[in-house]
């Protein structure tokens, strides 16, 4: 069931309501009593796992805005379920919101859909140019900024770890969501990578927790040396299954964050989603100090995280090279 938590839940209830006003009328308001929307694809428990809403929060205190003072949360979380977002993006619209972070592509694409006229910060998105939420990076138009989480050169960088680690690498599965609008371009882009590199890729979609048993069969069927993970809500709230299947399956498996690895993954390497998520709350700040969206580019990562579990490693019977340990941000032991 997805999960709607109010501010009783989350902060005392302030008096009055703050509307959300169009973006001149807004510049004129003072900074109080604001109203901020959340939406997360993922479960509570997954966000709270992912540090999100603890980096929301302090975030939002060092710029000056405190729950229960002069600023509301709204959340409301998904659990997984993606065909729930659009209910969810409603509901926030229908309480005159004054900004709405969201957490994903799918979230991004279902408070879109919900409001043109509401600010929107993107805390985490892949492709926003590709997926159709912004017009371009430099100027997003509309009413939708924040971060993105896509570089270049992810899907080759990835490809490349795997290949250093798993000596005669020749075939990769990668878990894809049909229903998230940015796999079409990572699979795409590491299609290009593999081919560079001399390596089958086997894709293998699931799109809900109940499809990831038949989605482990095909896995299993296509013989593949390696696994790589793409990055995915429903994904990060499944990884105690993916990461069960892989020791199991005794596949090298890689992920996106940095806690799959932690909790298990072989390779954990990507964009720093707390990092990301810090400079939403960024955006967030001088969109309720009158800032219009439109306006505000959209940032692509800066920082990125490797991690290497050497205990998964030698688990599987690898031996990761010593410049691999060397350029690792974290190694588990």
């Amino acid at each position: 069931m997805a999960m709607r938590i109010g501010r009783r839940q989350f902060i005392s209830a302030l008096g009055g309501t703050v509307f959300a006003w169009p973006f001149a009328v807004r510049a004129q308001q003072p900074t109080s009593a604001r109203r901020l929307g959340l939406l997360f694809a993922t479960s509570a428990q997954a966000a709270k796992a992912r540090g999100l809403l603890e980096v929301v929060t302090q975030g939002l205190k060092e710029h000056g805005w405190v729950e229960g003072q002069n600023i509301t949360f709204e959340y409301r979380f998904a659990d997984g379920k993606d065909e729930v977002l659009p209910k969810l993006a409603a509901e926030l619209v229908q309480l005159r919101l004054d900004a709405i972070l969201t957490d994903g592509t799918p979230a991004t694409q279902a408070a879109k859909n919900a409001t043109r006229t509401v600010p929107i910060v993107m805390g985490l998105s892949n492709d926003p140019v590709a997926s159709g939420l912004v017009a371009s990076l430099s100027r997003p138009g509309g009413n939708i900024t924040g971060t993105s989480l896509m570089a270049p050169e992810l899907a080759g960088k990835r490809l490349h770890l795997l290949t250093e680690i798993v000596p005669g690498l020749a075939r990769v599965a990668v878990l894809s969501k049909p229903s998230n609008p940015s796999h079409a371009l990572l699979l795409k882009q590491t299609q290009t990578a593999a081919q560079s590199l001399s390596i089958e890729l086997h894709v293998v979609e699931a799109g809900a927790p109940d499809k990831l048993d038949s989605a482990f069969a095909a896995i299993t069927a296509a013989r593949a040396g390696a696994l790589i993970v793409l990055a995915d809500s429903m994904f990060f709230g499944q990884h105690p299954r993916i990461v069960a299947f892989a020791a199991a399956s005794h596949l090298p498996a890689l992920f996106p964050e940095k806690q799959v690895a932690q909790a298990g993954g072989l390779i954990a390497y990507g964009p720093s989603i707390l990092a990301s998520f810090r400079l939403a709350g960024a955006y967030v700040d001088k969109i309720l100090r009158g800032a219009n969206p439109a306006d505000l580019p959209v940032e692509q990562p800066t920082t990125f995280e490797f991690v290497i579990n050497l205990k998964t490693a030698k688990a599987l019977g690898l031996t990761v090279p010593p410049n691999l340990l060397a350029i690792a941000d974290e190694v588990i032991e």
